[in-house]
């Protein structure tokens, strides 16, 4: 029950930062929290991260929404706490960026943007950053703790 509940505050952290920088901040307005680093900005990406896949807002519904459900059934049917984690970081992720495709005009806010020298870097949100460190669990998992139940060992 604990995951659900991961979940639900990701996705709801995740919409409640969208609704405060759209009510506050003007399309591509930039506030600077610290000057030439980082700064807020409301920008509206309809692709995928980076902007790819820009303007396939079918596609980057009907994708995510086959995927989590996949994620959901595999959250449910093991035991291991850091795949469960991790997931749960995913799926509160995707689910708050599906809210904006669905309901938004099929584009995801961003507002996190970040600065090094002259290189930008692709601005985010908040259910990008839960996606990200889900999947670098997600990562660890596989290639630290999973173990193949029909991998054949020598003895």
């Amino acid at each position: 029950m604990i995951w659900i509940v991961i979940i639900l505050f990701i996705t709801g952290l995740d919409q409640l930062t969208k609704y405060i920088v759209a009510g506050n901040i003007k399309h591509g307005q930039m506030i600077p929290v610290i000057d030439k680093f980082f700064y807020l900005t409301n920008v509206t990406n309809k692709g995928a991260a980076w902007s790819i896949l820009q303007n396939r807002r079918y596609f980057l519904i009907i994708v995510p929404s086959i995927v989590s459900i996949v994620l959901f059934y595999i959250l449910f049917k093991t035991d291991n706490r850091i795949l469960k984690l991790s997931l749960s970081f995913i799926l509160g992720g995707a689910i708050g960026n599906l809210i904006d495709r669905i309901f938004k005009r099929g584009g995801v806010i961003d507002f996190l943007d970040f600065h090094f020298g002259s290189y930008n870097f692709p601005t985010f949100n908040v259910a990008d950053t839960f996606i990200t460190i889900g999947t670098v669990l997600l990562a660890y998992y596989l290639l630290f703790i999973y173990k193949d139940p029909k991998a054949i060992t020598t003895e």
